[in-house]
C-alpha cells in the first residue's frame, strides 16, 4: 500500500505572506508600470483568477518572469518576520503524527521556504520542498515532480489557496483541498469546484484521513 502524500502550497496556505507581498508589489509599481494596490482593489483581486489579475495589472507578459523573480528576491528580506497561518502549525503536526508524508510545491524560492520553516520550527515536518516557476499554473511542476519521484497521483492530495492550485491539481488528476484563509476568496474558490473547501486548518486532518 502506497503512503499517502499531502502536498502544500506555501504562500497564503502555510505562511501568512499576503501583507508582505502587497507591500512588495506596491514598491515595485513604478518599475513595472502599474498603480499601487489599494485595500479596495485587493478585495477585487481576491475574486479574480491568475490570468484575470495579470490582465487587470496591465503588466506586459514578457515582464512577468522578471516580476516574479524580483518579488522573491524582495521577500527574502522579510521572511524572518513572517508567521504561519493561525492554526496551521498544529494541523501539520497532527498530519505528521498520523503518518502522512508531507511536502511543499511552491513558486516561491526554496531558500525563502527553508528559512521560514526553520524560523517557525516546522522544518522537521516536511519530507520535501520543491520550487518551480510558472505564470498561470503548477500542472507541469506537479506532474514532473510526481513522475521523478515515482509517486502515484491517486496517493496525493494538494492543499492550496488559489484558483490556479485547483486548476493544476485537476489537470494532474490529484485531489485538491482549497483553503479559504489565503489569497483567493472562498466564493471564487468554490466556483472552481475543488474536492474540498475548508475555512480553518483544524479541518485538514478529518478530510485527509477520509480519503
Amino acid at each position: 500500500m502506497n503512503q499517502k502524500v499531502v502536498i502544500f502550497d506555501f504562500d497564503g496556505t502555510i505562511a501568512d505572506t499576503l501583507d508582505a507581498l502587497v507591500s512588495i508589489a506596491n514598491n515595485m509599481a513604478t518599475d513595472f508600470g502599474y498603480t499601487p494596490i489599494t485595500k479596495e482593489e485587493l478585495a477585487l483581486l481576491r475574486n479574480l483568477n491568475s490570468r484575470e489579475i495579470i490582465k487587470y495589472s496591465g503588466i506586459p507578459m514578457f515582464k512577468i518572469p522578471f516580476f516574479i523573480k524580483k518579488v522573491k528576491s524582495e521577500l527574502k528580506a522579510k521572511i524572518r518576520y513572517l508567521e504561519p497561518i493561525s492554526g496551521i502549525k498544529e494541523a501539520l503536526i497532527e498530519l505528521r503524527n498520523d503518518g502522512r508524508k508531507l511536502g511543499i510545491i511552491t513558486s516561491n524560492s526554496k531558500e525563502n521556504v527553508t528559512e521560514f520553516l526553520k524560523n517557525n520550527e516546522l522544518d522537521p515536518i516536511f519530507d520535501f520542498i520543491h520550487s518551480g516557476v510558472t505564470i498561470f499554473g503548477k500542472t507541469s511542476i506537479i506532474n514532473n515532480f510526481l513522475r521523478q519521484n515515482q509517486i502515484p497521483p491517486q496517493t496525493v492530495i494538494y492543499v492550496g489557496d488559489e484558483t490556479r492550485d485547483i486548476e493544476a491539481s485537476k489537470k494532474a488528476k490529484i485531489k485538491v483541498i482549497a483553503v479559504g484563509w489565503g489569497f483567493n476568496s472562498p466564493e471564487v474558490l468554490a466556483k472552481q469546484n475543488p474536492d474540498f473547501l475548508i475555512q480553518h486548518p483544524s479541518e485538514l486532518l478529518d478530510i485527509i484521513t477520509s480519503y
